[in-house]
């Protein structure tokens, strides 16, 4: 059975492991007024395993402007503005600031 368990100093949550957390990579791709604030079209970033979108965000942490505060999100092709949504090794995240216009 797994434990999951708070890393006070990184404020991350994961499997515990000898050397301290698990990680999975998450492909992420930023647009529009995202992908300005962020600097880059596409990463990967590692998390811990079992993160939220939530976390991601938290993840960014100062280099985190307001724009990513009212982004909606697209995981494997499906929308969701859920930021308690539990992202796996290999996702696709694609963050979507609000759009105008038609």
């Amino acid at each position: 059975m797994t434990r999951r368990r708070l890393d006070e100093r990184a404020g991350r949550y994961g499997p515990p492991t000898d050397e301290g957390f698990i990680t999975m990579q998450v492909q992420v791709r930023y647009y529009a007024a995202a992908k300005a604030a962020k600097g880059v079209a596409e990463e990967t970033r590692d998390l811990p395993a079992g993160a939220t979108i939530g976390a991601f965000l938290t993840d960014l942490g100062s280099s985190s402007p307001a724009v990513f505060a009212r982004c909606s999100f697209i995981v494997n092709g499906t929308a969701t503005t859920d930021r308690a949504r539990v992202l796996n090794e290999g996702d696709r995240l694609d963050v979507l600031p609000p759009f105008a216009g038609g």
